[in-house]
């Protein structure tokens, strides 16, 4: 008996110290919770089997076989139980037999383009991905000297709307034990900022540092944090975001599992502020709507995955798969509303190069939108665009879908090996033969117009007669460009504009022009 309340006690202790950095959530629906359940149960018979040299000795002497009494051959049934009713939980709660659940998983209804999605705003399009928003903070950070060598840049860089900007934020951490030593009294210092229109990056100080972090150790660490907090929840991928003032938080979704590990959804999230360690749960329709991440993109790219598999069944997904379309192999994100949503095409699941539609997904609230349009697979149109420049050896992002003159239009930005953005390249979303391809120096709106050419919106195509008072030449990027002064004004053409016109013009030559009015772009000319 002492024996047993020994080992017990053994393995109380050591379960303790597992639990402190196993961190599970005491939740039947947690596989890592019977995970750890297991654990305890192994160490407790390892302890009870265990003999003295002496009896160990008496054993081999003996030549007998260690036989466990009945009390622990009961014990060690445990653990075979506990697999088999997980297997059978998960196989009775599987698409074999709940397939129309796990298709109506995600609500999707079916979108306008032209309605739900706004004509694109170049002023507010998020033209720089996470590679390129990494490499700008880096930047930042580097310069601060009193910084750089105490905290290192996270690179979760989570794209958020902040008042009516579309930026990427992520705190600092701590750049190894030592640093968190000499610094968590002070807590991290503060967080950085991209804009993901125009590239400005910038650190932000902030007057008390947050102290529950993913780097720093023990009870600040912000997983046991949470942890300790809410002891039974079970939550998805933790983001980092700001709120309209500037605050920083944690957002964790809170999971809801079906049967142990299997079909998961979220049913809130707990928000907590890294200064103070206070903490929030939320229930769904209670979420601020600062928030942007609530839904994780695996979580909704795995839910898309199910709606387009189990529309007709489980046996039709795997056999006859009638109707049966998945998700293409990437995503992006689109600003909209005060809202960040999810853009991925949907495609049969017979490879090809060709989309039926794509969906929008927002992040908070999981409406979901499908566009039936046919058009070119994602991959397909980025690959078209490299084409372009193949000698370049230029990459290219996921394409971003916009609403260019009423059309869907795959927009993306092609970068050089050292993660900086050279081109942009428009890709007729129908068709991705149609591509144009323009130097990034240009601008976000000159490269639209020449892809539009004489299509471009009319709202902001102007007509004028002009005299010329002076004309020059630039080289940018390999292509020549001309620059004409009228009276105040100057106006910039390529030479596609005009090629049998532009160099023969000089200064007191009348010609007739049509021009972006908001860049003095020209596009075309009459002599």
């Amino acid at each position: 008996m002492k024996k047993n309340i020994i080992n017990l006690i053994i393995t109380l202790i050591l379960g303790s110290i597992i639990y402190y950095f196993l961190l599970p959530p005491i939740n039947i629906h947690s596989m890592l919770f019977w995970i750890f359940i297991l654990i305890l149960i192994f160490i407790y018979v390892v302890l009870n089997i265990t003999l003295s040299i002496n009896d160990l000795e008496a054993y081999i002497n003996k030549r007998r076989v260690y036989k466990p009494s009945r009390k622990m051959f009961f014990i060690l049934l445990v653990p075979f139980f506990i697999i088999i009713f997980i297997t059978l939980f998960n196989i009775l709660s599987s698409p074999l037999f709940n397939s129309k659940s796990y298709y109506e998983r995600l609500k999707v209804i079916d979108g306008n383009f032209e309605e739900d999605i706004s004509l694109v705003d170049f002023n507010h399009l998020p033209l720089l991905d996470k590679d390129s928003s990494s490499k700008l903070g880096d930047r930042v950070m580097g310069q601060m000297t009193d910084l750089v060598s105490q905290f290192d840049v996270s690179d979760l860089y989570t794209q958020i709307n902040y008042n009516n900007s579309i930026i990427r934020v992520t705190p600092l951490e701590y750049s190894g034990l030592i640093k968190y030593l000499t610094n968590h009294k002070n807590g991290v210092a503060g967080y950085i900022t991209v804009d993901s229109v125009n590239g400005e990056a910038k650190l932000v100080r902030l007057d008390k540092g947050m102290k529950y972090m993913k780097s720093a150790i023990l009870n600040e660490n912000v997983y046991r944090k949470l942890r300790f907090d809410y002891k039974t929840l079970i939550f998805d991928e933790i983001s980092f975001e700001i709120d309209d003032e500037g605050n920083p938080y944690w957002i964790a979704p809170i999971i809801k599992y079906t049967a142990v590990g299997l079909k998961k959804e979220i049913t809130g999230a707990v928000i907590l502020d890294p200064i103070t360690g206070k903490s929030t749960k939320y229930d769904l329709k209670d979420i601020p709507t600062w928030v942007d991440h609530v839904y994780s993109s695996s979580l909704v790219i795995e839910q898309l995955n199910d709606w387009g598999k189990y529309k007709n069944g489980f046996i039709n997904s795997a056999f006859g798969q009638k109707e049966v379309v998945m998700t293409t192999d990437g995503y992006n994100y689109l600003a909209m509303n005060n809202d960040i949503y999810l853009y991925t095409g949907i495609t049969s699941v017979i490879a090809d190069e060709s989309n039926i539609g794509f969906v929008l997904t927002n992040l908070r609230t999981k409406e979901t939108k499908f566009y039936n349009i046919a058009g070119a697979e994602e991959y397909s149109a980025a690959a078209s665009a490299e084409g372009q420049v193949q000698q370049m050896n230029y990459t290219s992002t996921f394409p971003l879908i916009i609403n260019l003159n009423g059309k869907p239009t795959y927009l993306m930005s092609l970068k050089d090996n050292a993660g900086l953005v050279k081109m942009y390249a428009f890709v007729d979303y129908t068709d991705y033969q149609k591509v144009v391809v323009t130097p990034s120096s240009l601008g976000i709106e000159v490269s639209a117009k020449n892809y539009l050419g004489e299509d471009i919106n009319k709202d902001n195509l102007k007509d004028k007669e002009i005299e010329i008072s002076n004309i020059k030449t630039a080289i940018i990027d390999g292509n020549t460009y001309y620059y004409i002064k009228s009276g105040s004004d100057i106006y910039k053409s390529s030479i596609k504009v005009a090629e049998n016109i532009l160099p023969f013009l000089s200064s007191g030559d009348t010609i007739k022009i049509y021009y972006i009015d908001s860049s003095k772009e020209i596009t075309k000319i009459e002599d």
